[in-house]
């Protein structure tokens, strides 16, 4: 899920998990099977998971010095067209969590027509670490 190498973390794309890592979700099509704000809202929850993982994989959080990109990758329905409001659940946790100046990060999200799992959402980005 995350490669460490030489300052930088890559988190490669990510599903909500439970405690024990198991995939929980979020499933469906996001504008069909569920509506903005709640793909929003499990953004927001996969963010907690790549948190998680980041801290698992690198000790401490505080090791983070900067966030430098999110992608996010939203099952969408035909038409829909909200999927950089959907990662704004992910943005505004990683901004609450480390703050504007190490939080602030580049991001980019698309829609796609399925995802591994029936995935409604995957989110994947690279943060720099401190030694």
């Amino acid at each position: 899920f995350i490669n460490v190498r030489e300052g930088r973390a890559l988190i490669s794309g990510h599903p909500r998990a439970d405690a024990d890592g198991h995939v929980c979700g979020p499933f469906g099509i996001v504008g069909a099977d569920m509506t903005t704000d709640e793909a929003m809202a499990e953004a927001r929850g996969v963010g907690l998971t790549i948190l998680a993982n980041l801290k698992a994989e690198i000790g401490e959080l505080s090791r983070v010095t900067g966030w430098v990109r999110v992608f996010g990758m939203v099952n969408s329905a035909p038409g829909y067209t909200e999927q950089h409001v959907v990662l704004n659940g992910m943005s505004d946790l990683i901004v609450e969590v480390f703050g504007p100046e190490i939080g602030r990060h580049a991001r980019s999200a698309i829609g796609v027509a399925g995802l591994p799992m029936g995935l409604a959402l995957e989110i994947e980005g690279e943060v720099l670490i401190a030694p």
